[in-house]
C-alpha cells in the first residue's frame, strides 16, 4: 500500500474527495494544497470520451498558453541555410543540421527538451528515431516541430507552447503553470487548454467528450473540477 507524507495528508483533508469544485474555487485549492518548497508545476488533467484505437480519434497537438507554463525550454533546432540563421536569431539554443543529429547518435547528447526540423532533415532524423521516440522528442507535423519555419516554432516554444498527447485510455495532462502565477492566470491557461481540446473533439465521437477534469500540483493531491463551471 502506498505511503504519502505528512504534507500531502495534511494537503488531502482540504480536499473533499467525491466533491467538483468550481472551476476558480479548485485553481485557489491547487495553489493552497501545493507541498513543495520549490515553484510547484500545476497540472490539469482530461479524461475524453475517445477510442485512440481508431486513426480518427489519436488526439495530438500543440498550443500556446496565453501566460505560459512558467518553464524555460532548451531548444534544438535541425535546419540549414537561411531556415537556420532565422532559429538563431529566434534565439534557439543549438542550431545545426546532421553534426546535431551525429552528436546524439555517438555521444548520446540530451541537452536540450524539444527539437525544431525542417522537413528536408527527417529523413536523416528518422534514422534515430528509435532513440528519440521513447523519450518523447521526435519532431512531429501535428504539434508543429517539423516546419518550414522553425524560427516561429522557436518563438512559440519560448511563449509557453505546449504539447499535448491522448495516452491510450483518452486521458490528456499537461502542465498549465506554476504555483506562483496568479489564480486568474492559471484559469485563463486551463480555459484555453480545454477549448482547444473541445475544438479538436473528433467528428466520430458520440455521448459526452469531456468526461473528467481535474487538477493538481507537483506531489499534490488531486481536485476534481465541475465541468458545469467551465465556459467553453
Amino acid at each position: 500500500m502506498r505511503k504519502f507524507g505528512k504534507k500531502y495528508v495534511e494537503a488531502s483533508k482540504k480536499v473533499e474527495k467525491n466533491k467538483n469544485y468550481d472551476i476558480t474555487e479548485a485553481v485557489k485549492l491547487a495553489k493552497e494544497t501545493s507541498t513543495t518548497k520549490f515553484d510547484s508545476s500545476v497540472e490539469l488533467a482530461v479524461k475524453l470520451n475517445i477510442d485512440t484505437k481508431k486513426a480518427d480519434q489519436q488526439l495530438r497537438g500543440s498550443l500556446v498558453l496565453p501566460n505560459g507554463n512558467g518553464k524555460t525550454k532548451r531548444i534544438l533546432v535541425l535546419a540549414k541555410g537561411a531556415q537556420a540563421e532565422a532559429a538563431k536569431k529566434a534565439g534557439a539554443d543549438f542550431v545545426g543540421e546532421q553534426d546535431m543529429i551525429d552528436k546524439i547518435e555517438k555521444e548520446n547528447w540530451f541537452d536540450f527538451d524539444v527539437i525544431i526540423a525542417t522537413p528536408d532533415m527527417m529523413p536523416s532524423l528518422g534514422k534515430i528515431g528509435k532513440v528519440l521516440g521513447p523519450k518523447g522528442l521526435m519532431p512531429n507535423p501535428k504539434t508543429g516541430t517539423v516546419t518550414p519555419t522553425p524560427e516561429k516554432t522557436v518563438e512559440d516554444v519560448k511563449k509557453g507552447m505546449i504539447e499535448y498527447r491522448a495516452d491510450s485510455y483518452g486521458n490528456i495532462h499537461c502542465s498549465v503553470g506554476k504555483v506562483s502565477f496568479t489564480e486568474e492566470a492559471l484559469k485563463e491557461n486551463i480555459l484555453y487548454v480545454l477549448t482547444t481540446l473541445n475544438k479538436a473533439k473528433p467528428s466520430t465521437v458520440k455521448g459526452k467528450y469531456i468526461q473528467n477534469i481535474s487538477l493538481s500540483t507537483t506531489m499534490g493531491p488531486g481536485i476534481h473540477v465541475d465541468q458545469n463551471t467551465v465556459d467553453m
